[in-house]
């Protein structure tokens, strides 16, 4: 009786933990539809930015347009999820996108930002599929780096904006960050990436080797 109640248990949390991934998952796929949606709607094709609306727009849209960017996003999510602090390594990703921001408009130099994107991207795919549990404070560091080069890179399109549209595409790619980086942190936990060797190790290291080509293929071009 009591086998059978257990087995009963550990049946239901199996399908609320599987429940939970597909909700988190098709959150970040509706967040990245609707953000290119948005984006190929009423914004200029040069992703020139004009008002507070286009801001708020392409703030939403440009952390998801770029794959080797939303790959970032998305690892570090995962890989943030190993530990009980881990939202804090995720919180480090997107403050440190918006410092990459403040820093493109002050017009201070962050150069090879495209190639660096590249590699944080190959970095992250390599420490998913490494068996051993990732150094809280080496991937926060890489999650910092990550986030500068990005947020240098997507302030490209609002060097020239306005003071309103500039706080927009921020509060738009904050929002985009954190819902990304959050539901892949809640991805990262549901299938218990705290014991990432034992329960879905075929799964993390095919997400990593995925993460680890398209870094090399941005890489190379």
């Amino acid at each position: 009786m009591f086998k059978t109640k257990l087995s009963e248990s550990r049946a239901w949390g199996q399908f609320y933990t599987l429940k939970l991934m597909h909700r988190h998952l098709g959150a970040i796929a509706a967040l990245i539809l609707i953000s290119l949606l948005s984006s190929l709607s009423g914004t200029p094709d040069r992703h020139t930015i004009s008002n507070y609306w286009e801001g708020f727009l392409w703030g939403l849209a440009d952390p998801v347009i770029s794959l080797d960017c939303l790959v970032g996003i998305v690892a570090i999510g995962l890989l943030s999820s190993v530990f009980i602090h881990g939202a804090v390594i995720a919180g480090c990703f997107v403050l440190a996108t918006v410092l990459g921001i403040i820093i493109h408009l002050f017009q201070l130099n962050l150069p090879g930002t495209e190639i660096a994107i590249a590699i944080s991207t190959i970095v992250f795919g390599t420490i998913l599929i490494i068996p051993n549990q990732p150094n809280f404070m080496v991937l926060a560091l890489v999650g910092v780096s990550a986030g500068l080069f990005q947020g240098y890179a997507d302030a490209e399109s609002i060097i020239e904006a306005g003071m309103i549209p500039l706080v927009t595409y921020i509060l738009g790619i904050t929002l985009t960050l954190f819902a990304v980086a959050m539901s892949a942190r809640k991805i990262g936990g549901a299938m218990g990436m705290g014991e990432i060797n034992r329960i879905l190790p075929w799964k993390i290291s095919i997400a990593g080797f995925a993460f680890c080509a398209i870094g090399i293929v941005f890489l190379s071009n």
